[in-house]
């Protein structure tokens, strides 16, 4: 591989190709989740408890990669537009669960179509598209354990 001539330039930049891409990403979204009333942020929450209704709100931040408390405005919104229930747990108040609502149940089913939509926005080979999420996977996992010491 070619060292770059200006190592500082944005283009040279690994943060930036996956910044940028993550922005692409999240606008492919955009369109397919406003008619189910959901953002992306949302839409993340919502995967992973159709995966697993009833998470702790630490499980759903930690599966995000994320602090409970920046993960708590985007839980109180979707209560409030009736998408799940945050319900404190009776052996410790500080505890909350996560459980979907019918509303919120019967959305999967309209999600399902969106990963056929990325995935044709892609323009890959489904092999392309796993291997670069294994990659992808990997990276994460080093990154976060440089700052989970």
């Amino acid at each position: 591989m070619a060292k770059p001539s200006n190592q500082l330039s944005i283009d040279s930049q690994l943060c930036f190709s996956l910044y940028s891409t993550s922005l692409a990403m999240t606008q492919v979204y955009k369109p397919l989740l406003e008619p189910m009333g959901l953002t992306y942020p949302q839409y993340l929450v919502m995967l992973i408890l159709w995966e697993n209704d009833g998470l702790g709100l630490k499980q759903v931040a930690d599966k995000l990669g994320q602090k409970p408390g920046a993960l708590t405005p985007v839980i109180k919104r979707m209560e409030a537009d009736g998408f799940l229930h945050r319900v404190r747990n009776k052996g410790d108040e500080r505890s909350i669960s996560i459980t979907l609502t019918e509303h919120g149940r019967k959305l999967q089913k309209d999600a399902k179509r969106i990963n056929q939509c990325i995935f044709e926005s892609c323009g890959l080979k489904l092999s392309e598209l796993e291997e670069l999420r294994e990659k992808l996977g990997g990276l994460r996992q080093k990154l976060r354990g440089q700052y989970e010491l």
